[in-house]
């Protein structure tokens, strides 16, 4: 420094990035890639396959910049381009299963089977889902024995799966194999004699094949093996009713209609069977008052309706109403449930509770004839003859083409004058209604 005066030295920040082409040329990666992620984040993807090719044309070696301009086009529904770019991915990162994912997905939108079935095939390494879907492809590709295979080893390998049961019994759907089917439940018996859903259904795939011998010694066998099993009751009160063993459906009818663990709706099921079969046989109606009792709490709206209706022919029509009533509950703005109820109350002389429901009734429905009819015969049995006069005369304008009903509007008509001691008007509805019953 001496010697040299004349020289200055330049500090030098060796934190600061070389200004340098290298350097130039990172920052503008950085910048698109970025400007790339951005652009997608706010769903303008034209800009961001904009920023990704800028990307590729300064550094096209990094697989995921055709990831990602792929998934854009794909958004854009740009399908072609999608697939371009995405086997370009692929091509330079063969076992990138995130890549072979968004190409399966990308056939799998364009309905391309043959494609879509050569990438899952190679993404079946990755995951076993990807092997169920193999076996939907192969269905869909109507390659059925190739499915079943896959479905097969699928079973072999992770056991037995509700998911997998569908599709396979969609094959046979498809192919009307009904032999396989039943093979295959067979086995599964055989191999898990334990297991009571391969039983159930077994049991169920005979019954639907008219093979109800079949189906009967295989819910026997059930029993055996499990004789605290309830679901099977639901199978053998049904064969116990077609061999005249009324005493053994009954018993298998209450495990069921009693069981916390079979659905509301096989019980309906089976207590509307029972209605039918006690209909036919009515010896056997205690039977049947003793089960529905067992079930108050659990009859569904079209199990209150059989019981109604079955206590209507037997003419006990107390009992038929409870039921009605309780579907009113269930259902309160269904009019022939309405209509029902009415005609059974007035019937039974409930005229207070009949007169209430039918003017409830008529704010639902005010352009319904019958609710006007019920409701003045109801106040007319009351004493109550204004009201019953006026509700009978608002209805009666809304009868069309129904003499019987217009008669019976008459004749309720010239009873509430009566009761008002108008006797002109009474005789003159007394009168019109003789003339229509005449007709």
């Amino acid at each position: 420094m001496l010697l040299f005066p004349e020289i200055t030295y330049a500090q030098v920040d060796f934190n600061k990035r070389p200004n340098d082409d290298l350097g130039n040329y990172e920052d503008k990666y950085q910048e698109y890639f970025f400007e790339a992620l951005k652009q997608k984040g706010i769903e303008n993807y034209q800009r961001s396959i904009d920023a990704l090719q800028k990307c590729i044309r300064l550094d096209n070696s990094d697989p995921t910049l055709y990831f990602e301009l792929g998934k854009n086009y794909k958004l854009l529904k740009n399908f072609g381009a999608a697939e371009d770019a995405l086997k370009e991915a692929v091509a330079k990162s063969p076992e990138n299963e995130w890549f072979l994912d968004e190409l399966y997905d990308v056939y799998m939108l364009q309905d391309e089977l043959d494609k879509a079935l050569k990438t899952v095939k190679q993404l079946v390494k990755f995951h076993p889902d990807y092997k169920q879907d193999l076996a939907s492809l192969y269905i869909e590709a109507k390659k059925y024995k190739n499915a079943l295979q896959v479905l097969d080893e699928l079973d072999l390998e992770f056991g037995y799966s509700e998911e997998r049961d569908r599709l396979r019994n969609q094959v046979y759907d498809l192919t009307g194999n009904d032999d396989d089917r039943i093979e295959n439940l067979e086995t599964r018996v055989k191999d898990n004699p334990n297991d009571e859903d391969s039983y159930l259904r077994l049991i169920y795939r005979y019954s639907e094949s008219g093979n109800s011998e079949k189906a009967f010694e295989t819910a026997k066998t059930l029993l055996k093996v499990n004789p605290k099993s309830q679901m099977v009751h639901l199978a053998l009160y049904k064969f116990y009713l077609d061999q005249n063993k009324t005493e053994d459906a009954i018993t298998s009818m209450k495990i069921v209609l009693t069981s916390p663990i079979i659905k509301p709706e096989a019980k309906t099921k089976v207590l509307n069977d029972f209605v039918r079969f006690v209909t036919a046989n009515p010896e056997y109606e205690p039977q049947l008052i003793e089960i529905t009792s067992l079930i108050d709490d659990e009859k569904s709206p079209k199990t209150l309706n059989e019981l109604a209706q079955y206590h209507l022919k037997v003419n006990d029509k107390e009992k038929a109403l409870g039921y009605f009533e309780q579907l009113l509950e269930e259902d309160p703005n269904n009019f022939k449930v309405i209509k029902d109820v009415l005609l059974l109350r007035l019937d039974l002389n409930n005229d207070s509770d009949a007169a209430k429901l039918s003017a409830e009734a008529l704010e639902l429905y005010p352009a319904q004839p019958i609710l006007y009819l019920t409701n003045g015969v109801a106040n007319n049995k009351l004493g109550a003859y204004k009201k019953a006069i006026e509700s009978l005369e608002i209805g009666v304008d809304f009868v069309i083409d129904d003499d019987t009903m217009l008669a019976d509007f008459y004749t309720q008509l010239s009873l509430a004058y009566k009761g008002t001691n108008n006797i002109t008007k009474s005789e003159t509805f007394a009168n019109k209604a003789k003339a229509l019953s005449k007709q």
